[in-house]
């Protein structure tokens, strides 16, 4: 296996587990909030797509597919345009509201951009520093480490919401 096969692998599972999560639900169990402040399951599955479309876009240098795949438009949110959730305050939060469809076909589509992506990958790609803004400079690898791993808890988080619903 190659270091792009084991990155491919993992973000597999992030899809299987995140359409997984999403499927059956009406908009209204998957707006709900177990506590005012809380996120919901469209909220983090939502946030999950974009930080892996944006982070993913940036480390190959190509356009999100929010944006290029009419994500945007689709979702229609009452946010900015080029927001994917960090630091978003309940209220932000409560504005991300969608179907299941929707929400499963938009990480279907960041996913489908991260495999193309990870294909042109090679393992002395993943010591090239790509951001030099953090202390120390982040490279290809580890940013891509970051994408999964923030990926798997805030899909973990949408599974075990799923489960208190009963569903």
């Amino acid at each position: 296996m190659t270091p792009a096969d084991v990155f491919i692998d993992f973000f597999e599972r992030i899809l299987e587990n995140g359409v997984a999560a999403v499927d059956g639900l009406t908009d209204e169990q998957l707006a709900h909030r177990i506590a005012p402040d809380a996120n919901s399951i469209a909220w983090l599955i939502w946030h999950a797509a974009r930080v892996q479309d944006a982070q993913v876009a940036h480390a190959a240098g190509s356009e999100e597919v929010w944006l290029s795949q009419g994500w945007v438009e689709r979702f229609a949110l009452d946010i900015d345009p080029a927001d994917h959730g960090y630091g978003h305050t309940s209220e932000q939060v409560g504005k991300v509201r969608a179907g299941a469809d929707l929400l499963a076909g938009y990480l279907r589509a960041a996913h489908e951009a991260t495999v193309a992506y990870l294909r042109t990958v090679t393992e002395g790609d993943l010591d090239e520093v790509i951001d030099r803004s953090w202390d120390p400079p982040v490279t290809r690898g580890v940013r891509l480490v970051s994408i999964a791993d923030d990926d798997a808890q805030h899909v973990g988080q949408a599974a075990y919401l799923r489960g208190l619903l009963g569903s």
